[in-house]
């Protein structure tokens, strides 16, 4: 089976190691990227990528 490209909020928080509440925090502040299907709320593997580029590049390390 294919990765994924679309991950659940709780699949996002799985694999960023924290908690679904803030998986829900940082998209509500829109500081994680999603993409919503009808009622459901998405998070691109990619948006989970340049989040984490993102926080390591304001935190200096490389």
């Amino acid at each position: 089976m294919a990765e994924k490209l679309l991950l659940t909020p709780e699949e996002a928080a799985e694999a960023l190691g924290i908690s679904r509440r803030t998986v829900y925090m940082l998209l509500t502040s829109r500081a994680l990227d999603s993409v919503k299907i009808g009622a459901l709320r998405r998070v691109p593997v990619d948006a989970l990528r340049d989040y984490v580029a993102g926080l390591r590049a304001t935190s200096g390390v490389a």
